[in-house]
């Protein structure tokens, strides 16, 4: 009998294995994605038995040492390789994971099934079987990662700064692309949003980047993604660290760019093109790239649940979560453009504690609590305070000379600190809607979108900028297929973080106060007593108040249309309380143009 029991033991541990097997993929160290693969029920994105909204696969990760716990959603993943195979059916589930400590891991599964499970939040749903209970442990060693590769330098969190910084301690200034929106609405995509009749002129080829795919970066299906892989690229190899794009813009602008099956159908995703973008995505955390993630816009922002967090939107988000979470560098934008709360009736039935509420959903889903922002059509006013979980703002203006840049910045941040939390803004559309960012073949010079945007942007207290192409131009937020049509800006932006980065500017210490210089419209950042950044949109000499500080500051120059290294001028120091004159810039020829003077403390 005994024996009897021992085989009949084997025997169900033999078809456990076969029939739950789960297997453990990618590099086991510190902030590399880590997935684990499950053998699940067999079923399709179009099944009656709806595999998206019907099953819900969590996995809790524990460091038993630090007490560390990650609760991560899975999904469902057709024959696991969708992205290469164009599979709708299959029965593998994957969880995605980025521990952040070294050691010893645990992990314990909960894969329910039920109506609407996905979205539930109910211990009472039933067991769906299969790997359902099943924990195991694995060993993560430390990142072997160095340079621009963010596996090296850990997730980008809001930590109550104006700054996000990275868990290696390194604070984080961005400058990259805003547009344009529908970047992902690329042809060699799977899905129907080619030829389905909805604005398919606008879909892109990115034909202009190919020549920027580099041997042994990712492909799909043998030979496609090149384009898209070469128009990042070429961003990283300019120096830029951030891309933006809209994940849904059905019954928007575009109507290319959407993670559904098609169209009309918002309950069921597209495995393979998702995987597809996720293929782009983990090319960009190598490169060291942000993403931002514009989740909504302004003319579908009432398309899901009319606007509430319902089924279909919180399922939206889900999914976005369970598939894309896991990567470094990122923000949640709720929407572009959100409609006016204001307006008499509202541009659309939404009102700012239904954005609270998504705030919240997003809060409590995402395992990581990546940056949650949202981007003005309505100000923000109505989402700032302590208890909501909005953690700063994506900023866009509405001067085409720029010129409301470093004032809205200065408004949102002192506001947002003034209800009870200190926000991290970026300026992600400076500029208006007409102009913004045009191209180099129209300004070259891109004094304004320099001076007033770039550089009013970063001595306010943004976190960086992101640039957005104005509809009346060439290459335009939808029509654009090649960043080298801003080329020349790009060499700009490098040049400002550059400034920051190479002279190890202390920004999260230091606050605008551009009342200390003399000449009127110039920019200040300081922090009083140890180091002062002054930008001079036109050079000339000009005084700046030390006011009760007795030390002495060494003086030197940057060029921010040029770069290089600091200069110096015939004003070499200054010390004492009071007003100093910084005297003329190095060079005589242009002394008019736009200067920086860095004060450092002896």
């Amino acid at each position: 009998m005994n024996r009897i029991k021992s085989i009949l033991a084997l025997l169900l541990l033999f078809t456990w294995n076969v029939f739950f097997a789960q297997e453990i993929q990618g590099e086991l160290k510190k902030w590399h994605k880590v997935t684990l693969v499950f053998e699940g029920p067999e079923t399709s994105e179009k099944a009656d038995q709806n595999p998206f909204l019907n099953y819900r696969l969590n996995v809790t990760f524990t460091h038993p040492v630090t007490q560390e716990k990650f609760v991560v959603p899975g999904y469902f993943a057709a024959d696991g390789n969708a992205g290469n195979t164009g599979a709708e059916a299959g029965n593998i589930w994957k969880v995605h994971f980025t521990p952040d400590q070294i050691g010893k891991w645990n992990y314990e599964v909960d894969f329910k099934k039920g109506k609407w499970a996905a979205i539930r939040t109910s211990q009472k749903i039933k067991s769906a079987d299969y790997m359902d209970g099943q924990n195991g442990t694995f060993t993560i060693t430390e990142t072997d990662k160095t340079g621009r590769d963010l596996r090296g330098k850990g997730r980008l969190q809001y930590v109550n700064e104006r700054y996000l910084k990275f868990q290696n301690g390194e604070y984080f200034l961005k400058c990259g692309s805003d547009a344009p929106e529908n970047f992902l609405a690329y042809d060699q995509f799977d899905g129907t949003f080619q030829n389905d009749g909805h604005k398919d002129n606008l879909v892109k080829s990115w034909s202009a980047h190919l020549q920027d795919w580099k041997a042994g970066d990712p492909i799909w299906k043998e030979n496609k993604g090149k384009e898209i892989i070469g128009a990042i690229n070429y961003l990283a190899s300019k120096g830029m660290n951030a891309f933006s794009f809209l994940t849904m813009n059905i019954a928007g602008d575009d109507q290319n760019v959407f993670p559904y099956i098609d169209y009309d159908t918002w309950d069921r995703f597209d495995t393979s093109k998702l995987d597809q973008w996720e293929m782009l995505f983990e090319h960009a955390d190598k490169l060291g790239m942000f993403m931002h993630f514009k989740t909504l816009e302004h003319e579908n922002q009432g398309l899901l649940d009319n606007g509430g967090t319902g089924l279909h939107t919180k399922l939206y988000f889900r999914e976005l979560i369970a598939r894309f979470s896991h990567h470094l560098a990122l923000n949640w934008n709720l929407a572009e453009e959100t409609g006016d709360w204001t307006e008499t009736p509202p541009t659309f039935p939404i009102d700012a504690a239904e954005r609270i509420r998504l705030a919240e959903y997003l809060w409590e889903t995402d395992p990581y609590k990546h940056h949650l922002v949202i981007h003005n059509g309505a100000w923000f006013g109505p989402i700032y305070g302590a208890n909501t979980k909005f953690t700063g703002a994506s900023l866009q203006t509405n001067n085409a000379d720029f010129s409301r840049v470093h004032s809205q910045t200065l408004k949102v941040l002192e506001e947002a600190k003034s209800a009870g939390k200190v926000w991290a803004v970026a300026v992600d559309e400076p500029g208006d809607h007409r102009h913004s960012l045009i191209p180099d073949a129209e300004d070259s010079a891109h004094d304004n979108a320099r001076k007033n945007g770039l550089w009013g942007a970063m001595m306010a207290g943004a976190w960086g900028t992101e640039w957005y192409f104005g509809y009346e131009h060439p290459h335009s937020d939808l029509t654009c297929q090649d960043f080298r049509s801003r080329d020349l800006f790009w060499d700009q932006g490098k040049i400002c973080l550059d400034f920051f980065n190479n002279n190890k500017i202390p920004v999260w210490e230091m606050e605008s106060d551009d009342a200390l210089i003399s000449s009127e419209g110039d920019f200040v950042f300081a922090k009083p007593g140890a180091i002062y950044v002054v930008y001079l949109k036109n050079g000339g000499e000009t005084s700046l108040d030390l006011g009760n500080s007795s030390n002495e500051f060494d003086v030197s120059w940057y060029n921010p249309r040029k770069g290089g290294a600091l200069q110096k001028g015939k004003v070499k120091s200054i010390s004492g309380a009071g007003k100093h004159s910084l005297g003329l810039p190095p060079l005589k020829k242009e002394r008019t143009n736009d200067w920086v003077v860095l004060l450092t403390k002896k």
